[in-house]
């Protein structure tokens, strides 16, 4: 068996001399610092239970979105990769044959992310160094089947082996945090975290809106047809998800725009929202006005506000209706950052107590918009390069652009925001040889002190991000 190349010990370091010896030299003052991994999707059900996955596509395939749309993209349809219809109609259900389609077609993500993060966690994870194919898949399921049931391949073993500090998941309004209760009582909260995103209860466009705030009102004991009653409904609820270690929220809208109403204004709108009236610019406004509100919010409680901006969502109405949210048919759209936040920073940017990191996918904005505005406001940070970009090409277009206006400080690290367990280090990895290799550049050019660099690599593989989401 011969290692795949792209397992090279010197992978994306740059190619050329003096940079590349600098890189070497760089990354392992990073390569086994802890994980800190403050945002992402993977299920607290795994952590809460300990239970052995299911089998390797349990791993690899049906979580993975990134692994989904790119199949899906060459006319394989997910009832043959094992994903159920929320109407229980026929899906393929034998996981070593949808392992083998995944396997065939494997070839397929030459060139991506995820090709670097299944290497990744193939080898350091279960030892096997053979090329994922058609020839091979029947040997890597037997391989990755037979060490599932063993006790270091248990979901809270990979967060000890890959020593993650801190991983947080990512829970809704609603959410009856019923496994991170679980978790409080095994005296696992700490390690492991939720996260406050009302996306359920602050967006219109959501066909559930109205019956959604009506929960929201008996779930909080507040009157939420009046704006005061709704906000407290956040309020209180924010304050339930801090218990169980939340020390973020997180709010996915489809642009960054913000909104500064007077009351009666914010009244009217929520009236018409609750009466199920409201139209596409309603349901913009409101979403808007509560990206102000979640932002005082914020500054009361001390509580990191993410915003993930700019993607239009579920594209594909026949997957959103068959089988639900989030399984590939996102894109990433233009947004307008400065314009958007304007009314957000004028009420409170400068406000000591709100921290605000900003996740971008209109990569145009890097060095117009968001550097800058991380180069002057004390709220805002830049998170890292994020979904589509999440990617060694990716994180060199993100640091060439960002950090002579922004600085490494005003950058909060690296965060996986992942539903792939096994892709968390491998993520990390990138991105910290990425770092080491950028900065490996700028000492060959005799811009930085290598002792500087070295500081500045370990600060943005792990304690960047614990100062940006206030871990201790």
């Amino acid at each position: 068996m011969t290692q795949p190349s792209h397992l090279h010990p010197e992978r994306l370091f740059p190619a050329s001399e003096p940079a590349r010896s600098i890189a070497r030299d760089l990354y392992p003052a990073v390569r086994d610092l802890p994980l800190i991994s403050p945002h992402g999707h993977t299920d607290p059900s795994w952590f809460a239970q300990n239970g052995r996955f299911a089998s390797p596509t349990a791993l690899f395939l049906t979580p993975d979105h990134y692994v989904l749309r790119m199949l899906k993209s060459r006319g394989i349809s997910y009832d043959a990769l094992g994903i159920p219809r929320k109407d229980g109609q026929w899906f393929e259900p034998d996981q070593r044959k949808a392992w083998r389609l995944f396997a065939e077609n494997y070839y397929l993500f030459a060139g991506t992310p995820s090709k670097t993060w299944v290497d990744h966690s193939l080898h350091a994870v279960f030892g096997i160094t053979e090329e994922l194919s058609g020839a091979t898949a029947d040997s890597i399921f037997d391989a990755i089947d037979a060490k599932l049931g063993t006790p270091e391949l248990l979901p809270r073993a990979i967060l000890e082996r890959f020593k993650v500090e801190v991983i947080a998941t990512t829970e809704f309004a609603l959410d009856p945090l019923v496994h991170h209760q679980s978790m409080a009582d095994q005296g696992l909260i700490g390690q492991v975290r939720t996260t406050y995103r009302p996306d359920d209860v602050t967006d219109p466009s959501r066909p559930a809106i109205v019956d959604n705030l009506k929960k929201f009102g008996d779930l909080t004991g507040e009157d939420i047809s009046k704006w005061d009653g709704l906000i407290n409904a956040h309020r209180k609820r924010r304050e339930y998800f801090r218990r169980f270690g939340a020390v973020a929220t997180d709010h996915g809208v489809p642009t960054a725009n913000t909104a500064d109403l007077p009351l009666v204004e914010k009244q009217a709108l929520l009236d018409k929202v609750l009466a199920g009236k409201h139209d596409a610019h309603d349901a913009e406004l409101f979403r808007a006005q509560m990206m102000t509100e979640m932002a005082l919010l914020s500054v009361e409680d001390g509580m990191v506000m993410q915003i993930h901006a700019g993607s239009r969502r579920n594209t594909d109405p026949l997957l959103f209706t068959e089988r639900g949210a989030d399984l590939g048919a996102d894109i990433p759209g233009p947004t307008d950052y400065v314009g958007g936040m304007k009314a957000l920073l004028s009420r409170c940017g400068n406000e000591p107590n709100l921290k605000l990191i900003m996740f971008v996918l209109d990569e145009t904005t890097y060095a117009r918009e968001l550097a800058p505005m991380a180069g002057y406001w004390p709220s805002l940070m830049i998170g890292p390069p994020w979904w589509f970009h999440d990617s060694p090409q990716g994180i060199r277009r993100y640091l060439d652009q960002v950090v002579e206006t922004a600085g490494f400080y005003n950058l909060a690290g690296f965060n996986d925001d992942t539903r792939a367990l096994l892709s968390i280090p491998a993520r990390h990895d990138v991105w910290r040889r990425e770092v080491c290799g950028f900065l490996a550049n700028w000492v060959a050019e005799h811009r930085l002190s290598k002792s500087s660099a070295e500081d500045i690599a370990r600060h943005l593989s792990y304690q960047a991000a614990k100062d940006a989401y206030k871990l201790k």
